[in-house]
């Protein structure tokens, strides 16, 4: 999901930034330039660090600025079909949970969540689940499968598609309840067995 690559490219230093180092100044501009835009074979990118080799600078005629290449670090995001990522619910609508997954959001569907029949709760606002007690909130935590993934030119206008609903998946307190009450009725089985087993006097 998240990967570090070494970036190539050339940036513009303006003249009124000719008296400041022109390391920081490489480092302002690529970041400006680069961080929170999607490029289609990278993903996301995050973060650009690590500016160096910056260039002696070419001036070209009418052009006051002087250009320069440099090499640098970028902290990547490439959400991959069929990833288990850990995100927070950040907003609930009528139609399904929004999870925060590191830089953006993806959208589990109202019938992603649980296998549970789910009513929304405009109040509070919540998805519940009046069966079994399970609720669904904003801030919550959950384990989601990524499903579909469309990276387009902005974050607003690229989509992620979770799932919520195999086994091992869904808010964290749902796994761990089924978690204690599995080992509960795995300690138990071993029990039986034994009294079956027993001869009577």
């Amino acid at each position: 999901m998240y990967n570090i690559y070494t970036i190539k490219d050339t940036f513009k230093l303006l003249p009124e930034y000719f008296d400041k180092d022109i390391q920081d100044v490489a480092a302002e501009v690529l970041q400006k330039k680069y961080e929170g835009s999607i490029d289609k074979d990278l993903g996301v990118i995050v973060a650009v660090f690590d500016v160096k080799n910056v260039s002696d600078g070419l001036i070209y005629p009418g052009d006051p600025a002087t250009h320069h290449e440099a090499e640098f670090s970028a902290l990547t995001f490439m959400p991959k079909v069929d990833e288990i990522i850990l995100g927070e619910v950040t907003e609930l609508a009528e139609f399904g949970a929004f999870v925060r997954i590191g830089p953006m959001d993806g959208l589990v569907h109202v019938s992603q969540i649980t296998s549970d029949f789910l009513s929304f709760d405009r109040k509070v606002p919540a998805f519940v689940s009046k069966k079994t007690g399970k609720n669904l909130k904003k801030g919550d935590i959950v384990y989601a499968k990524i499903s579909t993934v469309s990276m387009k030119t902005s974050i607003k206008d690229s989509k992620i598609a979770l799932t919520m609903k195999p086994e091992g998946l869904g808010k964290i307190e749902w796994i761990s309840t089924k978690s204690s009450s599995s080992s509960a009725q795995r300690g138990a089985t071993p029990a039986k067995k034994e009294a079956k087993q027993e001869k009577p006097k």
